[in-house]
Order: C-alpha cells, then sequence, then structure tokens
C-alpha cells in the first residue's frame, strides 16, 4: 500500500504542476521550485525570540506571567535566494512574529496567562479541504485557529480543544470556544513542550503555513546542580520540519486529493523536499569544540527523521518528549516521529573534522516498504571551530530519578484502541482514518478517572507508523508485539471476518491474544523508556501503555489538601480532553477521539 501510496502522491503532484487553478481555487500556472537548486548551508540557525512566561516582583520574587500572542499574517524568508514566503506566524506584534514562533520560557509552578489573537485574513494561502469534520465557514467569516499546548497540564479550557477555535475579531468560533484568554499553571516537572494551531480539519494547512513554536518549564533549583550545558549559546531549541515552494517562494501544498471526489484536497500525508530547521533550509551553526544541548522538536506534518552525525559523534539524551530521562542514554542515532521531542547533548569536542552534517535517512512515508533503503538527507550543519577550550559542563550519571517507577499492578483499567484506515472500493487510496472505529464527534468512550492508571493496548491495524498523542496524560511504552496472521485479525476486528465470527472493534472476541502467541517482541529504545506524551505504534502490532492520569509530581500544596493524586484544576470542567495520532493529516481526518476525565 506505501509503494502504490507514493507513486499516486508522485501522479498527482506531476497533475498539480500542469493544473489549471491555484491557492483554495487549485494550482493555477505552478511551478514548483526544484530543492536541488538551493545551495545547502548558507544561512545561519537563528535563535527565535524568547518570551517570558513569568514576571519578576519588587524583590525578586516571580509572579505569574501575561502574554498576548497573536497570529498574523506575515512574510518570512526561508533562505538566502528563495524570495520570501508569506506565512502565518506567532509573535507578540506583526513585526516580531517568526517561523517558528517565539520560545516562551516559563518557570515551574508559576502561571503563564496567555491570551491568543487572531489577526488572519478571510481566505487561507493553503488549499482548505471542507469535506473533512472541519469548521464549514464560508470565505469571508475568516480562519479558525486555535492554540493547544502540546505537554501542557492544564485545565481542558486552556488546552486547545479542536472545536473551540475563533477567527479574527470572533466573526465566528466553535461550538466549545469560551475565551481565548488561557491559563498555563505549569505545576509540572521542567521539561519541554511546545504549541500550536489544533483548530479541528485545519490543523495540517495553520502549522503548514507557521503556526508552531517552542515551549519550556524550567526549574533552576532542579536543574542547575545537573551541570548540562546552560544558556542561549550552549542550549538551543532545534525545530525542524519540511517544505515544499513554488518558484516564487510560495508555500506549495498541493490541491487535489488522492480521492477528490470523497475529498478535494486531502491527502494522506504531506512531504516537502526541503528541510528547515528553525525556519532556515539546511542551515549552519558554528559552534566551538565542548558540549551544546540541543531540544530537537520534529514539527512536521507527517516525516519522520532518523537522525544521526557525520564523522561517528553521537547523541546523549537526557530527555524525551516533556520529562528528563532517569539516566542519560547514548546513541549513534535516532528515530524522531512528527510531535516527538529529544533533548539531547552533542560533544563537538570529539569532532575529527571541522564540520559536522545532521542527516535524517528515514523513509516517507515510514516506515516504508519492507527492504526499502532510504536516501540520506542534510538537515544542517555544524561548522567546528578548531581550537579546544574548557568546557564546564557536563553530563552526569543520573538526572531526574525522582518520578515514579512504572508499575502495572496499579492500572484500575485495560482499554483496546484499534487504529484503523478506510480506503475507497477497488483502490488502496486512503479516504479516512478511525479510532476504534468512531468517528471523532461520534460520544466519549474513554473516560478514565482522575488519580489513576491505566493500561492501554494500542493495536494498529494499518501500514504506517502511528505517533499516539494523549493530552493532559503521560504514558510509559510497557512493550510493543508484532501481531500474526493480521489480515484475518482486521476482518474480525471491522466486522467482516467469513461466517460472521468475532465482534465488530472488540479486540478480545478477535482473539488478540490468540494473534500475539509467537509474534515478535520489538524493543522499546532506550531514551524512550520513560514518561512520555507520544509514541511511534509501529504496523500491525499491539502496543502496551501505562497511562497516568494523575500529576507526574505532586505540589506541596496539593500533598497539604489531602487532594494527593489530583491535578491543581478541575479536569471535569470544560470540554475535555482528547487522543489522536499526530500525523496532523491523519488527525484531520479523523483519528482524534475526545477524552472526559471523571472524578
Amino acid at each position: 500500500m506505501v509503494e502504490r501510496r507514493f507513486l499516486g502522491a508522485c501522479l498527482l503532484l506531476l497533475a498539480a504542476v500542469l493544473a489549471d487553478g491555484d491557492g483554495e481555487e487549485g494550482n493555477r500556472g505552478v511551478r514548483l521550485l526544484d530543492a536541488g537548486r538551493l545551495e545547502k548551508f548558507v544561512d545561519e540557525l537563528p535563535d527565535m525570540p524568547v518570551l517570558r512566561g513569568y514576571g519578576v516582583a519588587e524583590g525578586g520574587n516571580l509572579v505569574a506571567g501575561e502574554l498576548a500572542v497573536g497570529m498574523y499574517d506575515t512574510m518570512w524568508k526561508f533562505h538566502r535566494d528563495l524570495p520570501a514566503t508569506r506565512v502565518f506566524a506567532y509573535g507578540a506584534s506583526k513585526e516580531t512574529a517568526t517561523v517558528p514562533g517565539p520560545t516562551i520560557v516559563a518557570m515551574k509552578g508559576v502561571p503563564t496567562r496567555v491570551t491568543w489573537t487572531n489577526h488572519l485574513p478571510p481566505r487561507h494561502i493553503l488549499p482548505w479541504d471542507r469535506s473533512l469534520a472541519t469548521a464549514r465557514l464560508g470565505n469571508g467569516t475568516g480562519i479558525p485557529t486555535v492554540a493547544h499546548l502540546h505537554g501542557g497540564v492544564q485545565q481542558s479550557t486552556s488546552d486547545g480543544h479542536s472545536m473551540a477555535w475563533f477567527t479574527s475579531g470572533f466573526a465566528a468560533t466553535g461550538p466549545h470556544f469560551d475565551s481565548p484568554a488561557y491559563e498555563y499553571p505549569n505545576q509540572q516537572p521542567p521539561g519541554n513542550l511546545w504549541y500550536h494551531d489544533h483548530a479541528m480539519g485545519l490543523t495540517r494547512v495553520n502549522i503548514l503555513a507557521g503556526l508552531l513554536g517552542a515551549y519550556r518549564v524550567a526549574d533552576p533549583a532542579a536543574e542547575a546542580p545537573l551541570g548540562l550545558p546552560s544558556g542561549a549559546e550552549f542550549d538551543r531549541n532545534l525545530v525542524l520540519f519540511d517544505r515544499d515552494f513554488r518558484s516564487d517562494g510560495a508555500l506549495f501544498m498541493n490541491a487535489t486529493g488522492n480521492n477528490p471526489d470523497v475529498h478535494p484536497q486531502w491527502q494522506p500525508e504531506y512531504f516537502g523536499a526541503i528541510v528547515v530547521a528553525n525556519g532556515k533550509a539546511w542551515p549552519f551553526l558554528r559552534v566551538r569544540r565542548r558540549r551544546y544541548r540541543f531540544r530537537i522538536l520534529n514539527a512536521s506534518n507527517a516525516r519522520f527523521f532518523r537522525l544521526s552525525l557525520s564523522g561517528g559523534l553521537r547523541f546523549v539524551h537526557v530527555g524525551s518528549d516533556s520529562v528528563y530521562l532517569a539516566r542519560p542514554v547514548p546513541t549513534e542515532g535516532f528515530l524522531l516521529a512528527p510531535s516527538e521531542i529529544a533533548d539531547v547533548v552533542i560533544d563537538f569536542a570529539g569532532a575529527k573534522h571541522d564540520a559536522v552534517t545532521l542527516r535524517s535517512d528515514a523513509p516517507a512515508p515510514y516506515p516504508g516498504d519492507p527492504g526499502e533503503k532510504a536516501d540520506t538527507v542534510a538537515v544542517m550543519k555544524f561548522v567546528v571551530a578548531s581550537k579546544p577550550e574548557h568546557d564546564p559542563s557536563t553530563v552526569p550519571a543520573t538526572l531526574m530519578p525522582r518520578y515514579p517507577k512504572p508499575d502495572a499492578r496499579k492500572a484500575m483499567v485495560t482499554r483496546h484502541i484499534a487504529m484503523y484506515e478506510y480506503t475507497k472500493n477497488g483502490t488502496d487510496e486512503p479516504t479516512h482514518l478511525y479510532l476504534n472505529g468512531a468517528a471523532y464527534t461520534d460520544p466519549v468512550t474513554e473516560t478514565p478517572r482522575e488519580g489513576t492508571s491505566e493500561l492501554w493496548e494500542v493495536i494498529n491495524l494499518t501500514d504506517d507508523n502511528h505517533p499516539l498523542h494523549v493530552h493532559l496524560a503521560v504514558f510509559t511504552v510497557l512493550k510493543q508485539r508484532s501481531l500474526r496472521r493480521v489480515d484475518e485479525f482486521r476482518d474480525c476486528m471491522r466486522g467482516s471476518a467469513s461466517g460472521g465470527a468475532g465482534g465488530r472493534n472488540d479486540a478480545l472476541a478477535c482473539g488478540m491474544q490468540r494473534h500475539l502467541a509467537g509474534g515478535r517482541r520489538h524493543v522499546v529504545p532506550r531514551q524512550e523508556r520513560g514518561w512520555k506524551n507520544v509514541f511511534k505504534v509501529r504496523p500491525s502490532t499491539v502496543a502496551t501503555l501505562l497511562v497516568r492520569f494523575k500529576p507526574l509530581e505532586e505540589s506541596s500544596a496539593t500533598a497539604s489538601s489531602g487532594k494527593s493524586g489530583r491535578f491543581p484544576f478541575d479536569v471535569t470542567a470544560g470540554p475535555g480532553y482528547v487522543y489522536h495520532c499526530h500525523i496532523l493529516d491523519h488527525e484531520d481526518n479523523e483519528m482524534m477521539r475526545p477524552m472526559k476525565i471523571v472524578h
């Protein structure tokens, strides 16, 4: 199926180049930029602006931060030799808006209050497929947006619910819209988060247009003693994504769907030929011969990065997603799915040459056809100084071992979460994707109890690797096993087994354990065995997750109040939370389900 999908995408891309429409109307007169003609490593890696998510009162005490972050229609220069590109960007003002947006630095335990403002035009700059479950608005009503803090622990009214969107001037709002003013308590362990648009059916195009940015929760008292590389020069956010451009510099997204009679524009995955880091195509960074820390986010729609370094340099992982690891984990390379964050240290003192290339060799779509070998592509280059220098930083033997150890015996409920892909009769072209055979708007079926943990058996019945993200919760991966006779099991799960055996979406009735018997056990990489909020579920496997619906750390106020295991806000208030695949094209059509936390 992957091979046929890739061929179909190529034919559609050719058709788009030859088509006679543009923007929402098609691709009239489109001339695509030949990525091979752009010279690599000519732009320096930018640092995005920093917004302080806290205030400082007289006497030096920290107080809640008050920010206003807007979404603006502006221009951005992705490469020295590429004309400026029209984008949608986050910023404190239109003049300071960037792609990615400003990095928000928050302090643990100090609230950050953000008022999100929508200054976007009436029409989108990218194709908008209104056949998806989305805000079906007229062209003159505006562009729905809503910001989600990925990895954040916040009340659902501040979570960026997909149906809490609003347009410019609040000309239209979603059914769950309450207020554009959000509060992030930051009562969670220090780590890496990111914010991005989350409007239902438009997440893929709004993020592609530029609506994303990094967010950190810092805890100097806990982090400074670790001795990791610190300071703006040596501790950097690195935001990666892929894009295609027209020859005039405009962003390109094909406006013809794989099944245009079903979805006029939607395609199962978006892939661009140009790799962008911190808003620049294939940039370079001058580094000294010492340790640097990079908080690497994959903000692509669908592209996986399998990252490695030239010259034999290694990564040392100190965190995964929003949580520190208990101990550092060295690797020569690692796989990063869309929305995952790898927090790594690279020691350039061991560089054998004056240039080190960060590169990727992951197939697209991932994992590709069996035996397929993907090309190795450059991501960016490090230009290494020749002179050695003293390095006061270190990577300690232990990092944050105080977090609770996973204990499956404490799980209160076991759930089966099945991933399905549906195709048009007679073809392998997808029309939509569901979790548990249910649409996003179907009634809630997942109602975890606050203060408990659950076992989720996540069953991937598709040919794709799906990065599963659960809002509010963190989880740890206990195991991942391959299914045997997967076609037979899939037919039963879809209610199409011969003789009517089994039951629709009933893993137990369809004999899941029997299909797992004798199947391959996949090793969970060491750097992914801590607490996470995204996990890559392999095709034709069952991943067992221990999902935690309670704080990873108890605040002193919560503990002293006798509300152990409770979040510092009412989790039952508001529209609730969601879980979904974080391939953006999948979650928009409709690989996402609502979730309500109960007491």
